[in-house]
């Protein structure tokens, strides 16, 4: 054991929660690293407050953990907090490295996400016309609540950060990976993404390819699928040639599509460019009328394509 514990911490953004789901999937292995790190933050299961860390030196954490999008000012603040008390700021997962799902409202506007939720909405109370603001006079006081932004932003834009561990969530072996870096001082150069390859999920996924075409996408429900060939030559889409590999192809193994959570394959600029060039690779006709019935079949192709990478893409949102 150490003569001093590392200290670290593990805050949460826009997020599901799913990232921490994945540090407990270690089991015991981080029962082991509570006895070489002081964990001084971490919302989800102990109760640290945000006085606390504005207390703590410049660089007193070893490192943070920083899992979920900036969504709004609150956010913002703990990501330029935790990055000032903090010597390496780590994005767990496809929210804080890429956006993540959260990211996918970067395709409406704010002021569409408040009526949608709060005004068009056939859940709330009929008549109810109120829309949260960030400072409300009530009978207790001054109510204040953080400030919804415009757009989401992923934890780079706002902070610079030093490593990458990417995945809805990461492998829990990705996690372990990170957390032993750290306690035994094996950290790569900084920037680097932990735990992932640099290959394309396709180039490890075991099922065959023949280079066929189709006449039609389906949903993974849809069909009666072949185990041991190509999803994408089936007619279900999957993102695997454009995603980065690490995961240890658990969805295509799983009978699932890739989703692309682990990012943008190196070399490739843009993931969704990508995935938009492989889908119209393999469609089977040169009729434009054809291809479009067809692509007719894909709900949602922009949801396809930037599913956990839309703020990290070239498009980066919708401006009206």
């Amino acid at each position: 054991m150490p003569e001093k514990k590392l200290q670290i911490a593990l805050y949460w953004g826009a997020a599901c929660g799913g990232c921490d789901v994945a540090v407990l999937d270690t089991n015991e292995f981080v029962i082991g690293v509570g006895f070489l790190v002081d964990i001084r933050l971490w919302p989800i299961a102990a109760d640290g407050k945000y006085r606390d860390v504005e207390a703590m030196a410049d660089g007193e954490l070893d490192c943070t953990l920083f899992h979920g999008a900036i969504r709004n000012s609150e956010n913002e603040h703990l990501a330029k907090l935790l990055r000032r008390k903090s010597k390496v700021l780590v994005a767990l997962g496809s929210c804080a490295h890429l956006g993540g799902i959260p990211g996918l409202a970067n395709q409406v506007t704010k002021q569409e996400i408040l009526e949608r939720v709060y005004l068009d909405n056939p859940s709330i109370e009929a008549g109810n016309r109120v829309v949260p603001l960030p400072s409300t006079r009530v009978d207790a006081g001054e109510l204040e609540i953080p400030r919804f932004y415009r757009r989401v932003y992923r934890l780079d834009d706002v902070v610079p950060v030093d490593y990458y561990v990417p995945g809805c969530p990461p492998a829990p072996e990705q996690v372990k990976a990170a957390l032993q870096a750290l306690v035994n001082g094996t950290l790569p150069p900084a920037r680097s993404v932990i735990g992932a390859s640099n290959r394309t999920v396709c180039d490890d996924c075991r099922r065959r390819k023949e280079e066929k075409k189709v006449t039609r996408f389906h949903r993974p429900w849809e069909i009666l699928q072949d185990p041991d060939r190509c999803l994408m030559e089936q007619g279900i889409l999957c993102a695997g040639s454009a995603t980065r590999s690490g995961c240890g192809v658990r969805c295509p193994d799983s009978g699932m599509p890739c989703r692309g959570c682990y990012g943008p394959a190196p070399n490739v600029i843009d993931q969704g460019a990508k995935f938009v060039s492989a889908v119209s690779s393999i469609v089977d006709s040169k009729d434009p009328r054809e291809i479009e019935r067809i692509l007719g079949d894909i709900p949602d192709i922009l949801g396809y394509a930037y599913r956990f990478g839309l703020p990290a893409s070239l498009l980066q949102r919708s401006i009206r």
